[in-house]
C-alpha cells in the first residue's frame, strides 16, 4: 500500500517511515496538514497516518477534509496522539478517522492497523468497481447492447453545453424499423428481438469514432454525429440503411422491398439552434416525411438536404 505519514515532529516521521518501509509498504512524507492536503490533491494514496496535534491544519481537520472533499476513492485514516482519554479518541473517529494509534508508536500496533487498512481498502476498491459495471448496465439496452434513454438524456444535456458554451456542431438522427409491428406479428417476438439487435450491429459498425449511437425505444434508434453537417450525416445514415438493406432479412409485410428496411430523419444541433427538444422534435418529423415517401429512405429536415441515392430491392430474400 502507499502510505502519508503526516507529522509536524521530523523524529516522528522518521520513525513512521521506518516503520512503514519494514512492513512492506511505500511510504510518503507530509511536514504539515497543508503540506498533506496538497500531496492528497496531486496523488491519492490507500493511507493516512496523521499526527493529531499540528500548527496551521490539525489531524481533525485533515480528516474532515478527506471525507468531505476527497474524491479519489477511499482513503483510510488513523490519526495517531499522545491525548491518550477516550473522548479524544471519539472526536477523532467522528472527524472521519478509522483508526486511533497512541503515541509513541508500537510497531506491532501499527502493523495490525495496517492489516485492517488493506482490508477495508479492498473491500472498497471493490465496491467502486462494482458500482461502475452497475451504472454502466443501468445506461446501456441489453438487447442491443447500445446506449440507452437514461445515457441519452445526459448526453444530450451535455451536447446542449458544448453547442451553447464552445459553438460546436453536432447533427442528430432518428431511425426507424420499417413496417416492424407487421414483422412482429409475422415472424414472432424472438424474430423481432433478432431484428432489432442486427440493426444496433449495424448501427455500431458503421459508426465512426465519436460517434454516438442509442436505443430510443421500441424500434426506434438516435445517432448523434459530432462536428459534423447534415449533409456528412446523411452520407453516412445512407450507408447505413444500406448495409441493413443488404442483410436482406425477409420482411413479408414490407411489400415493396421484402426485406427489412429503416427509414431516418436528420436534424442540425447548432449554436443558432441549440435546443435538443426542438431538434429531435425536427429529426422525427423528417423521419415522418420519410416514411411518407415511401420508407427506406433518410431526409433531412434542413433545406439543404442532399438528393437519395436510388434504391434498389435485394434479389436475395424477396418474396
Amino acid at each position: 500500500m502507499k502510505i502519508l505519514a503526516v507529522d509536524d515532529d521530523a523524529v516522528s516521521r522518521v520513525v513512521v517511515q521506518a516503520m512503514v518501509t519494514s512492513l512492506g509498504h511505500e511510504c510518503v512524507l507530509a511536514a504539515s496538514g497543508c503540506e498533506a492536503w496538497s500531496l492528497l490533491q496531486e496523488s491519492p494514496v490507500d493511507v493516512v497516518i496523521s499526527d493529531r496535534v499540528m500548527p496551521d491544519m490539525d489531524g481533525l481537520e485533515l480528516c474532515r477534509r478527506i471525507r468531505d472533499e476527497l474524491d479519489a476513492g477511499y482513503t483510510y485514516v488513523v490519526l495517531a496522539s499522545g491525548l491518550h482519554q477516550p473522548a479524544q479518541a471519539r472526536e477523532g473517529m467522528l472527524a472521519g478517522a478509522d483508526d486511533y494509534l497512541s503515541k509513541p508508536l508500537n510497531r506491532d500496533e501499527l502493523q495490525l492497523r495496517l492489516i485492517a487498512a488493506e482490508r477495508v481498502s479492498a473491500l472498497h476498491r471493490r465496491l467502486e468497481g462494482l458500482n461502475i459495471e452497475l451504472r454502466t448496465a443501468a445506461r446501456r439496452d441489453p438487447l442491443t447492447g447500445l446506449s440507452n434513454r437514461l445515457q441519452l438524456q445526459e448526453d444530450l444535456a451535455s451536447l446542449a453545453d458544448r453547442v451553447t458554451r464552445y459553438g460546436h456542431r453536432y447533427s442528430v438522427a432518428l431511425l426507424d424499423v420499417d413496417h416492424f409491428k407487421a414483422f412482429n406479428d409475422r415472424y414472432g417476438h424472438p424474430a423481432g428481438d433478432a431484428a432489432l439487435r442486427m440493426v444496433g450491429e449495424v448501427l455500431a459498425n458503421t459508426s465512426r469514432v465519436g460517434d454516438s449511437c442509442y436505443r430510443y425505444g421500441g424500434e426506434e434508434f438516435l445517432c448523434v454525429f459530432p462536428e459534423q453537417s447534415v449533409e456528412t450525416a446523411l452520407a453516412a445514415l445512407h450507408r447505413t440503411r444500406a448495409s441493413i438493406l443488404e442483410r436482406a432479412l425477409p420482411h413479408s409485410g414490407n411489400p415493396e422491398y421484402g426485406v427489412l428496411t429503416v427509414s431516418a430523419g436528420v436534424a442540425g444541433l447548432t449554436p443558432e439552434f441549440p435546443d435538443t427538444a426542438a431538434v429531435l422534435q425536427r429529426a422525427d418529423q423528417a423521419l415522418y416525411r420519410a416514411k411518407a415517401n415511401g420508407r427506406n429512405a433518410v431526409v433531412a429536415a434542413e433545406a439543404a438536404e442532399l438528393p437519395a441515392p436510388a434504391v434498389t430491392s435485394p434479389s436475395a430474400g424477396s418474396p
